[in-house]
């Protein structure tokens, strides 16, 4: 009795956190009409960082574990701001290739076919990170598995690059401060 309250609690966690991305990444991109605005730059070294086991087995060994517990979790919450940055910029570059793809230019096509694929498959790896990061910051010792998310971040920003530069030549597109 006591496991189906706590699924049925975490199914109602899980939706909730669903729908407020949602309707939140909705609202952002209604309000920002100029799509390089809406872009966010993230840090692509401290992500990483933040979700390098690694770190966290250092920190396991080097602290005491309340206060690695207290760390890990600020870690995590670090981590999720990431991710929704993450999620937001694959949103505003589905609307960019869409918009390339509308204009009906046959040189853009393949770019702004490929940009609008890799940005569905990110927000959707995004929002199952955001989830497994919930999950470990109830559970500090539950393992967080967002790499996937930056490694997809940083062939999104390729493909981002590639149609901006067909696009426009002399402009340079930035979604990260590793480029």
């Amino acid at each position: 009795m006591n496991l189906a309250i706590v699924l049925v609690i975490a199914a109602v966690i899980a939706l909730s956190i669903i729908l407020r991305l949602a309707v939140t990444q909705n609202l952002q991109l209604r309000r920002n009409t100029d799509l390089a605005v809406a872009i966010r730059p993230i840090d692509l070294e401290a992500f990483r960082n933040l979700i390098d086991p690694a770190e966290d087995e250092y920190l396991r060994r080097r602290l005491p574990a309340a206060q690695f517990r207290a760390v890990r979790r600020e870690r995590l919450r670090a981590t999720a701001a990431y991710v929704q940055i993450v999620a937001g910029n694959a949103a505003v570059l589905v609307r960019a290739g869409e918009a390339a793809l509308a204009s009906g230019d046959p040189r853009f096509t393949d770019a702004a076919r490929k940009l609008v694929n890799d940005a569905l498959l990110l927000r959707r790896n995004a929002t199952l990170a955001l989830i497994r990061v919930y999950v470990a910051l109830a559970w500090p010792a539950y393992g967080c598995a967002a790499a996937h998310v930056a490694d997809r971040y940083e062939n999104l920003s390729g493909s981002a690059m590639l149609l901006g530069r067909l696009q426009n030549p002399g402009v340079p597109v930035r979604l990260s401060t590793m480029f």
